[in-house]
């Protein structure tokens, strides 16, 4: 039987407030806090609350032939605590059911795979932790920021002691090869890759209320007729959470969709629902991908441009972590917040200067009007949390003198 996987991306940044010159020196909270809490109980009204009740309901009727898999970054975690807290407990409630599977993460939702292995591994532990702590669960399967993967990040990940990656089916990786198989890591053979169907993905994520799309509109019964006729022993759905109730609003009919999808998908008896550790476990590698180069989900290009494509994301990036090993040596829970938040990788988005395919995408919810306001807004709170790094180790230093 062919294995579908429905994997689900649940995030949200921590957006900086309006950070003019003069501010800097003098005022050293950077966050919109008015705004992070009215988008977040915006979605958690639209999407995360109604859907969660919605999946419950499927995983508690189908009795485990119906199972899904998530991934919550740390800053999305931290939000529903302070803003939405039944939003937390409501994905307590799926993941109790036995049927939902949580992935590892960076917990910033950070970059920080193509920069530091040091900071790579300490946000992945730091995720590990929080998953623990929140939900009792240790994961098994990893899936780094905006599927970014590489040779070498899958050595690292590896490393880390997970079994399963995800990845994207990008066709200048894959060549004549299809996403509908388990692959293995070049670098690390016994890592294998669920690779996603972004034709399929994408028919749901992005074009389900086209009016203007041959195939509108879409019905579960009609999707599930082209999941058993794709080649292949896997389908793996991969998309964000939020396209249900924000990117595709309630009224294009999308929960329903997503109602009647399992049933559609069980009624046939060719197809099964598994997560993404199961899926892998289940069939056996048919070949070794080989991916010197990073790739990611976003874009036609399927690289990392949508966030370090251009001169002001790379000059923010390097500036951030230039002061990786000034701020780890000062060992502040404050700072740490600060250098965490600041990694997250939307922040690098919205200084994007490519409106291309997914022009709609790098625009949701972006606060700024263009990307050089996004990138003069970012280096001036960057530039404040510099000089409150070294002061905070001048101090540190001066009182290591007196003691002398």
């Amino acid at each position: 039987m062919k294995t579908v996987s429905l994997y689900f991306q649940v995030h949200q940044p921590w957006r900086l407030k309006t950070y003019r010159f003069f501010n800097i020196g003098k005022d050293h909270n950077y966050l919109d806090d008015l705004t992070n809490r009215a988008i977040m109980q915006k979605i958690a009204r639209d999407c995360y609350l109604p859907m969660n009740a919605l999946l419950l309901g499927l995983l508690k009727e189908n009795k485990g032939a119906f199972r899904i898999s998530f991934s919550l970054t740390g800053t999305v975690v931290e939000q529903f605590k302070q803003y939405a807290p039944e939003v937390l407990d409501s994905f307590r409630a799926l993941v109790d059911t036995g049927y939902v599977e949580l992935l590892g993460e960076t917990y910033s939702h950070s970059l920080a795979a193509v920069s530091s292995k040091e900071d790579f591994v300490e946000q992945v532990k730091a995720h590990t932790a929080m998953l623990k702590r929140e939900f009792g669960v240790k994961p098994k399967a990893f899936r780094n920021t905006e599927l970014i993967y590489s040779d070498d990040i899958g050595a690292m990940v590896g490393e880390l002691g997970f079994k399963t990656m995800l990845a994207e089916g990008a066709k200048h990786i894959l060549g004549w090869k299809s996403p509908n198989f388990v692959y293995a890591g070049a670098a690390d053979q016994s890592l294998r890759l669920l690779l996603r169907n972004y034709k399929l993905s994408d028919d749901i994520a992005f074009r389900f209320s086209d009016e203007g799309w041959d195939e509108y509109p879409l019905t579960a019964d009609k999707f599930a007729q082209w999941v058993a006729e794709s080649d292949g022993e896997v389908v793996n759905l991969f998309m964000d959470y939020e396209t249900f109730g924000e990117h595709q609003k309630a009224s294009t009919g999308i929960f329903d969709f997503m109602r009647n999808l399992p049933k559609a998908i069980l009624n046939r008896g060719d197809l099964q629902f598994a997560t993404v550790s199961e899926s892998a476990a289940k069939h056996q590698p048919v070949s070794v991908i080989h991916s010197p180069h990073l790739m990611s989900w976003a874009d036609e290009e399927r690289d990392i441009t949508a966030w370090l494509g251009n001169d002001l994301q790379n000059e923010a990036f390097a500036k951030l972590y230039a002061l990786k090993d000034k701020v780890k040596s000062l060992k502040s829970e404050d700072f740490n917040y600060v250098w965490n938040f600041m990694q997250t990788s939307d922040h690098f988005y919205y200084m994007a200067t490519k409106w291309l395919s997914d022009g709609d995408v790098h625009s949701y919810f972006n606060p700024y009007g263009s990307s050089y306001e996004a990138f003069i807004n970012y280096m001036n709170v960057l530039s404040d949390f510099q000089i409150e790094v070294e002061k905070a180790l001048a101090a540190k230093k001066a009182k290591k003198s007196v003691k002398a």
